[in-house]
This record gives C-alpha cells, sequence and structure tokens, in this order.
C-alpha cells in the first residue's frame, strides 16, 4: 500500500505508524460513567468492511499525523489530510 502524504506525496506504508479509527472521541474523564466509557472506547471498537477512517503517524517521513481514507476489504486508499485540520 502507498499512502499519499500531504507533505511529502506518495510514500511506502512501512514509512508509516497505524493507529486506528479516526472517528472515535476520547470520552470526558468527569463523567458520571466514566469507567464504563473509557471501557468502551478502549476495548469495543467497530471492524466494519468498507470505506473506513484511520490515523496514521508518518514516522519516517514529516511526522504528521493523517487521516487516510481506505476500504478495508481491498486496501485501496481514497485519500488522507492532515489530522491537524480536522481538530479545528
Amino acid at each position: 500500500m502507498r499512502i499519499p502524504c500531504p507533505y511529502c506525496g506518495e510514500r511506502d506504508i512501512h514509512e508509516f505508524a497505524y493507529l486506528g479509527d479516526a472517528t472515535v472521541s476520547r470520552p470526558d474523564p468527569a463523567r458520571n460513567d466514566a469507567v464504563q466509557a473509557f471501557y468502551e472506547y478502549v476495548y469495543l471498537r467497530d471492524n466494519p468492511a468498507g470505506s473506513f477512517q484511520e490515523l496514521w503517524y508518518h514516522a519516517a517521513g514529516c511526522h504528521s499525523w493523517l487521516v487516510v481514507t481506505r476500504d478495508t476489504r481491498t486496501h485501496a486508499i481514497f485519500g488522507a489530510r492532515l489530522a491537524s485540520r480536522e481538530a479545528s
């Protein structure tokens, strides 16, 4: 697989480190049900077949975090964008 880094261009997957699902949010530790919320956040994840947004870190390149849209059945990559832009 090759990932299109916005800064470095298309690069081999071996330059990147995979983090996981880019659509989940860390729960608020002040919630009344924080223990259950963190359990679900850490251990209960979907494993969809099809288009999925993932976080990847460009460890051997520009050190940017990317949100990569990838088909989990074919490994086809539809695009990548900077994760820092998502937080804004």
